[in-house]
Parts: structure tokens; C-alpha cells; sequence
């Protein structure tokens, strides 16, 4: 999504005055919980940073929503089922199809997690539909019943959503005025809305106050927003110092028993370092964050210089400094440091991390498969050398890139069809392969969950729909 602009409008001044005072009412509520969706003023509540005339960008390109991989939400990344969920579910879809549900529908924004079982689908005219597990409430639907079908989210409505991101089960909603809402489980604080519940199955206004907020994006239990001045705010689940403060917050309620001390609302980060070769650390003070992105534990952070951070946990190199530890605050990756070095687009699996550098190669670090080696500082991905990544989709394992005019994809066994090759062909591939029931359709950008990918694709023209047609429709 291009970078929010700002717009001034000449108002009078007792108008003014008489927004703020209902906005500052509004915010301060007494109701614990925040406000219910539509139920609070959708204006900037910081006058002095922007207007009410402020509006985020949506993307430009929108097309058709075409769908592969696991449809059984209550299965997928299970053994067993939980107390009291019946086991009833879909298909593995082997292959790329349409879905019933949104044929015809212009959708501008996809969204998932790489620890996500539900979708998120965005309309041009800003609607929201969702699908998929939602057992703390996630989907938004006031209620806590999975949806096969995309669903679309009336409480939802009075707003233009541009953006969404999904945790492993919570989402949150960006909207063209800079407000973010939240839905789902919040045991964690990760909602931010001030306290911690187990479920809120109503998207909810974060407690949030300053500038309008541009970026979000969702780890496994934690939350990371970013305003339109480059700030950084994280909230939820601190364990292995994902947030960024300096801590972990682990602490004894009693001699044996640990517990972590959650952010509740949005807490601004404060400390960006670098590490030198012999050990010392230095503050890195002029970072203006453009982009974040979350695996199950880490963060990774994009800034104006193209410099990328890292931070959370560090296992098997997935924050890609050579080494295994955790890193309490971001951390600088020397890799993408220095002229024509640095990334674009960053994204993030459950246990390793992508780049893509400013000449659109493909890098990577971390680890996709069970087992092997890690790579344990970002290496260029050989297999797409020479291509230019557009857009990057990361599941639990799989990876899913939008490359030149193609669709390319890998990831180890098991999978659920997320690759997209095909009913008849490998469910598997450890090597980049492109995605042959795509030829001739372009596809604008990528999104995964767990074992699920949604492509928006190409449907300006008679000969783009009339390649679409082509395509399976899934109709749970």
C-alpha cells in the first residue's frame, strides 16, 4: 500500500474545537472494554498531526480471489480436535480455485497469517469479508462459529477497511483514516484494548492516541502497529522480547509459577540498536518505520533507508544476525546495510524471514523444514535468481511469491495444497517450481495462512475473465 498522504482543509476553528472534545470523550470512555465498532468517532483524534480530511490510500490493483490449500479449519495444524468441536470440514484443494462466494467480486486486499486458519477479503468499496476458524471470535461476527463460506462483516460496514492482519487468532482492521479495530482472542492483551478476555467477538477500537496508523501486522499472540511519522507500537505477549521493550516479562506469581507481564495497549518502541563485530552497541536514531512484519515470535521492521530490524525470537537464525539468540529490541541486520543493499519488502513464516532486495532478488534466512540446517544469515534465493519478486506469501512452512508474470511456489511435506500445483501433480517440492494452473493469469499479490494461499488475480479484460473461467469454482 503506497504511504498515506496528508491533507489540509481550512475549518472553523469552534467546529474544531467542539470534534476534539467529542473525540477525547469518546477515547476516554469508562466502558473497560473499548468501543464496539461503530460506535466511536472514525476521525484522527491528534489535530496537530493531521485532519479530518486525513485518508489512507487503498491499493489500485484489485481483480478476482482465487483460493488453494486446506479448507478443514478445525484440523488443520492438529492432532486432535478441542473440547466440543465436531469434526466437519472441506477438501485439501490441490490447485488454485475461484470461490463461489465472491465470483464477481472485486477484491483489493487479501489477508492471512502464517499461524492464521482464517482469511480475511477486502472489496474495493472497503467491505470486509472473512472465513475460516474462529473460535476466540477472530472473524469479527459477533459470534465464535467457524465459517466455510466468506461471510461479510456488517459491524464492519460504516468504515472503509484498506488493510487487515491475522494472528494466530486474533485480527486486526485498518481503516482509510488511520484507526485500527480488533477481533478475537485477547488472553494475551494482543487486541489492545486495555484489559485481557479470552474472546472478543466484535471488532473493537484499540486504545490507542496519536498520529493515524498506516502499518499493522500480527504475530502468534502480540500485535505491531505504525503511524504515519514512522513510530512503532507493539502490544500483547512480551515472551521472548517480540515486543521490543527490553524484557521478555516473564515473572513468579509463586515460587514455581511463572507468568508474563502482557502490554495491553499499544506501547511505543522506543530503542533501535546496531551490534558491532567486537560486541558493542550502538543506538540507531533516525529509524522511520515503512513496513512490519511477525512470525509466530519475531518481528521484523523496514524503514525509510531500507535498512531492515529484527528482534524476538532467535531460533535457527530467523532474525538472520548468525546466531540463535534472542534479541530484546530491533536489532539492526548488517546484511541489508550500505548502498544498493538494502530490501523493499520484508515477510515472515513461523520460524524463518524474507527479504527482497532493491534489484527484486529473493532472500531468505531462518528454517522451512523440520529438519536440515538453518541458514542463519540472509542467503539469496538461488532458484528464483533473475526474477523480480512482487509480492511475498509465507505460510506455517510453504512459501508462496508473485515473480515477474508468474507464480512460484515451495514448501516440505506435509501440505495441505497450499503450493497450488494441482490435483494430479506433486503436493510437495523442497525447490521452487512455478505454479502451472496459473499460467497466463496474472496475479497481483499473495497472501498465506497455516496451509492456505489467496491470490488476487488479473480481471480487467474479457481475455483475463475468460482465463479465470477455466479454473474450478469451490462452493462448500
Amino acid at each position: 500500500m503506497p504511504p498515506a498522504k496528508k491533507r489540509t482543509t481550512d475549518g472553523d476553528a469552534k467546529t474544531q474545537v467542539k470534534r476534539r472534545k467529542k473525540q477525547d470523550e469518546v477515547s476516554d470512555g469508562s466502558e473497560e472494554d473499548g468501543a464496539v465498532a461503530g460506535e466511536f468517532d472514525n476521525e484522527a483524534e491528534d489535530d496537530t498531526t493531521t485532519d479530518v480530511s486525513f485518508r489512507l490510500e487503498s491499493p489500485m490493483l484489485a481483480g478476482e480471489i482465487l483460493f488453494c490449500g486446506g479448507t478443514n479449519w478445525d484440523l488443520i495444524g492438529r492432532r486432535t480436535l478441542p473440547k466440543g468441536v465436531k469434526p466437519v470440514g472441506g477438501p485439501n484443494l490441490w490447485g488454485p480455485h475461484r470461490l463461489s462466494a465472491l465470483e464477481g467480486v472485486k477484491i483489493r486486499t487479501v489477508a492471512s497469517g502464517c499461524n492464521a486458519c482464517h482469511c480475511v477479503a477486502i472489496t474495493e468499496e472497503g467491505k470486509v469479508y472473512t472465513w475460516g476458524r474462529n473460535e476466540k471470535g477472530q472473524l469479527g461476527l459477533s459470534d465464535i462459529n467457524r465459517r466455510d463460506v466468506p461471510t461479510k462483516v456488517d459491524l464492519l460496514d460504516n468504515f472503509n477497511i484498506v488493510a487487515a492482519a491475522c494472528g494466530k487468532n486474533h485480527t486486526l482492521f485498518l481503516t482509510d483514516r488511520g484507526k485500527v479495530l480488533a477481533a478475537g482472542d485477547n488472553k494475551m492483551g494482543q487486541l489492545g484494548i486495555g484489559n485481557q478476555t479470552q474472546q472478543v467477538p466484535c471488532p473493537m477500537q484499540v486504545k490507542y492516541k496519536g498520529p493515524p496508523i498506516r502499518r499493522i501486522a500480527c504475530g502468534g499472540e502480540y500485535s505491531m502497529i505504525s503511524d504515519i511519522n514512522g513510530n512503532l507500537y507493539s502490544f500483547g505477549c512480551p515472551e521472548f522480547g517480540q515486543l521490543g521493550h527490553n524484557t521478555d516479562g516473564k515473572y513468579f506469581v509463586t515460587s514455581n509459577k511463572m507468568e508474563y507481564k502482557c502490554e495491553m495497549v499499544p506501547r511505543k518502541v522506543n530503542v533501535f540498536i546496531e551490534k558491532t563485530r567486537d560486541g558493542h552497541v550502538n543506538p540507531v536514531t533516525d529509524v522511520d518505520v515503512r513496513e512490519v512484519a511477525c512470525g509466530l515470535n519475531h518481528t521484523l521492521a523496514l524503514d525509510s533507508k531500507k535498512r531492515v530490524f529484527s528482534w524476538g525470537f532467535g531460533g535457527y537464525g530467523r532474525l538472520g544476525h548468525a546466531e540463535p539468540k534472542d534479541e530484546m529490541v530491533p536489532r539492526l541486520i548488517k546484511f541489508f546495510e550500505g548502498p544498493n543493499r538494502g530490501a523493499v519488502q520484508i515477510a515472515c513464516g513461523s520460524s524463518f524471514s524474507m527479504a527482497v532486495g532493491e534489484h527484486g532478488a529473493l532472500f531468505f534466512w531462518g528454517q522451512s523444514k523440520p529438519t536440515g540446517e538453518a541458514t542463519m544469515y540472509p542467503k539469496l534465493v538461488q532458484d528464483l535468481g533473475g526474477w523480480k519478486i512482487r509480492s511475498i506469501g509465507c505460510c506455517y512452512r510453504s512459501i508462496v511469491v508473485a515473480a515477474d508474470n508468474s507464480v512460484v511456489s515451495w514448501g516440505p511435506s506435509p501440505t495441505y495444497g497450499e503450493l497450488g500445483y494441482g490435483e494430479n501433480k506433486m503436493k510437495s517440492s523442497t525447490v521452487a517450481q512455478e505454479v502451472k494452473p496459473l499460467d497466463g493469469i496474472h496475479v497481483h499479490n499473495v497472501a498465506c495462512g497455516y496451509g492456505h494461499t489467496m491470490m488476487i488475480a488479473r480481471a480487467d479484460t474479457d481475455e483475463d475473465k475468460e482465463k479465470l473461467k477455466k479454473l474450478p469454482v469451490f462452493s462448500p
